[in-house]
């Protein structure tokens, strides 16, 4: 796979990324419960097309996602934007893909007036948490044992960085 195309989603890519978020769902990153049919609409009032950012590979298919939103509606946290969900399809992991839709995600945040971006990040998952630090991500806090996921207490991270 080449660089992957990225672009904002559309209302016509639901089921695709319903497909693709429920064949990504890992205990790694997940802190709902494996999703059971029938399954719910990806996109709600919650989870609109505008706040997605979709990678395409070559042959058109989605290779991922990111969701990029304010965190809060707070006029003062107006400067800031948390991505809450980034997922890579198997066909693409290892290629670039995650971070193709890091840097799109920074260059949206930036056309939208941010200066900050932050994620909140399961303790275990060491692959995102690598991913997240070479990208210029760092901890800015930790909540300790905030979920109980799998019979143990995972902390979750959060991690921010500056887009100036």
């Amino acid at each position: 796979m080449t660089t992957p195309h990225i672009r904002p989603a559309r209302a016509g890519d639901d089921a695709a990324l319903g497909r693709l978020d429920r064949d990504t769902w890992s205990p790694l990153h997940a802190v709902q419960p494996r999703p059971q049919p029938p399954y719910d609409p990806f996109f709600d009032s919650s989870h609109r097309p505008e706040d997605f950012l979709v990678a395409e590979g070559e042959d058109g298919r989605l290779a991922g996602y990111l969701r990029l939103v304010p965190p809060t509606r707070l006029a003062c946290n107006r400067h800031v934007r948390q991505i809450q969900g980034l997922a890579v399809a198997d066909f693409a992991r290892g290629r670039g893909v995650a971070r193709a839709l890091l840097h799109a995600a920074f260059d949206e945040a930036t056309r939208q007036g941010a200066t900050r971006v932050t994620l909140r990040v399961l303790g275990h998952n060491e692959p995102a948490r690598t991913l997240y630090a070479s990208e210029g991500f760092v901890v800015e806090g930790v909540l300790p044992g905030e979920f109980f996921l799998g019979g143990r207490y995972v902390d979750d991270v959060l991690m921010g960085r500056s887009l100036t």
